[in-house]
């Protein structure tokens, strides 16, 4: 299992950590892993997967 950063998610995805953060509380984006006091991550098998349906979504 890896656990993407902030950084790494925002590469992959392209949104702010604003849009993100409003995602995941509307229940439409994977949840972060809260790593330590001031540290978060989120799983990259779940950002994989939450971005492969919006390409499946798009046919």
């Amino acid at each position: 299992m890896r656990i993407l950063s902030k950084r790494e998610l925002k590469e992959l995805v392209l949104y702010s950590p604003q849009h993100v953060a409003r995602l995941e509380k509307a229940g439409q984006f994977p949840k972060r892993v809260q790593l330590g006091p001031n540290r978060v991550g989120w799983i990259e098998d779940e950002v994989l997967d939450w971005l492969r349906i919006r390409v499946e979504l798009r046919k």
